[in-house]
């Protein structure tokens, strides 16, 4: 049975999340809702990269579903697409070897968080940025505290406390930070993330922006793994994922 690998992009601000939840609609939900009426009524099941939470977005999310029909590669979007609420859109679709899952057979991800440094922000960017509320961080501090978390570290400390996974060692491969127009975004890359991970860091890093928190504080906050060392976890709004990455 062939499968096929879906690269999708979503404006989270209406759903609960990505994953099927018992109420609320997901992206999860409406994916196999379009699947569904498509195979004339036969649910399908689609396996992601990963969930994404309540009002986090993805610009570069990756899915899988296995299938018995024939339609070619090239239509599969336009199929989707045409059954989709516009904040859901199929970006590309292909079909991959059997062994392919799109969460297992991920290498790694990249995610970016968006704040908005305007006193006053556009009503078309609310849902798509977090205010900065007045503050404009030293960029400069934000990097300095940044480099102590590139490499192989525990995140016990920038992960939810109620993340169940028991191995928290990542690895973070870069975190950049750039400023476009009244926007200051942070891309980070790692090998992957856990429970919040990147909320956390962020949070952790506009405190250093601020002058809450001194950079070389965060070696002794990876060390502490203890939750509470960190800083408060960012709003969702602000976090996109961008690409998730495959093979070597």
């Amino acid at each position: 049975m062939p499968r096929i690998k879906l690269i999708i992009a979503y404006d989270g601000s209406g759903f609960e999340g990505y994953q099927i939840q018992p109420k609320g609609r997901t992206v999860q939900g409406e994916l196999e809702q379009a699947l569904s009426v498509i195979h004339k009524g036969t649910a399908v099941r689609v396996h992601a990269s990963g969930r994404t939470d309540a009002g986090v977005h993805a610009s570069g999310q990756v899915v899988h579903f296995d299938t018995p029909l024939g339609i070619p590669d090239n239509r599969w979007a336009m199929a989707l697409n045409t059954r989709l609420p516009g904040a859901i859109r199929i970006l590309s679709a292909e079909t991959v070897p059997d062994g392919f899952h799109a969460r297992f057979s991920a290498t790694g991800k990249t995610y970016r968080y968006i704040w908005h440094l305007s006193d006053v922000i556009s009503p078309f960017r609310r849902y798509f940025t977090t205010p900065s509320l007045g503050v404009t961080p030293d960029v400069a501090r934000m990097e300095a505290g940044a480099r102590h978390l590139i490499g192989t570290h525990d995140f016990t400390s920038f992960c939810s406390a109620k993340t169940d996974v028991e191995d928290k060692v990542r690895t973070i491969e870069s975190i950049r930070f750039e400023r476009q127009g009244e926007e200051l975004h942070m891309v980070i890359s790692g090998s992957g993330f856990l429970y919040n991970m990147v909320r956390i860091i962020a949070g952790t890093l506009w405190m250093c922006g601020k002058g809450e928190l001194d950079p070389e504080d965060i070696p002794g906050i990876l060390a502490a793994k203890d939750r509470s060392q960190a800083g408060k976890t960012a709003q969702a709004q602000g976090l996109y994922l961008e690409n998730v990455h495959y093979g070597g």
